[in-house]
């Protein structure tokens, strides 16, 4: 898929959603700590879904992170709570372009990944109006594409 045939499926965030930057600082410990398989073997990537307050509510773990975040999105369609727009998803590993189309189409208005984005993942994340957040480490971030959704304290 194309960031053109995402913009002709899917229309840009127009979500208010945003958090506090200290919310954020948070995440990566808490889904690190819900890792449980992880802890075992050290080989698995991780999802989690977050609201606004940076609580935890939905993690999966997989091999893959593309299919981490499909487990996430997956549970919580199945549990009435799409569209995400007062959510924040977190990934273990780099941000990539399927990432944020993921995102977009669940509606999600911000990604937080423990890695770097990719080119391609900043451009659709500028283009779709959604906040990517890369290299979210201890007190430090890179805020790639919408910074007005991180409010500062």
């Amino acid at each position: 898929m194309t960031i053109e045939s995402v913009r002709q499926q899917v229309q840009p965030l127009n979500s208010g959603f945003h958090a506090n930057q200290g919310v954020f600082y948070k995440l990566n410990d808490q889904l690190r700590k819900a890792q449980s398989v992880f802890e075992k073997t050290g080989g698995l990537h991780a999802a989690g879904l977050f609201d606004e307050k940076g609580e935890l509510l939905i993690i999966r773990e997989d091999i893959g992170r593309h299919n981490a975040v499909d487990k996430v999105i997956g549970h919580a369609l199945l549990a009435d709570l799409v569209p995400l727009e007062q959510h924040i998803l977190m990934v273990s590993g780099r941000a990539s372009f399927e990432i944020v189309q993921k995102a977009l189409f669940a509606r999600i208005p911000i990604i937080a990944a423990v890695s770097a984005a990719s080119t391609l993942a900043v451009d659709l994340a500028e283009e779709g109006n959604l906040t990517l957040i890369g290299f979210m480490r201890g007190q430090s971030m890179a805020v790639y594409s919408c910074p007005e959704r991180v409010h500062r304290e």
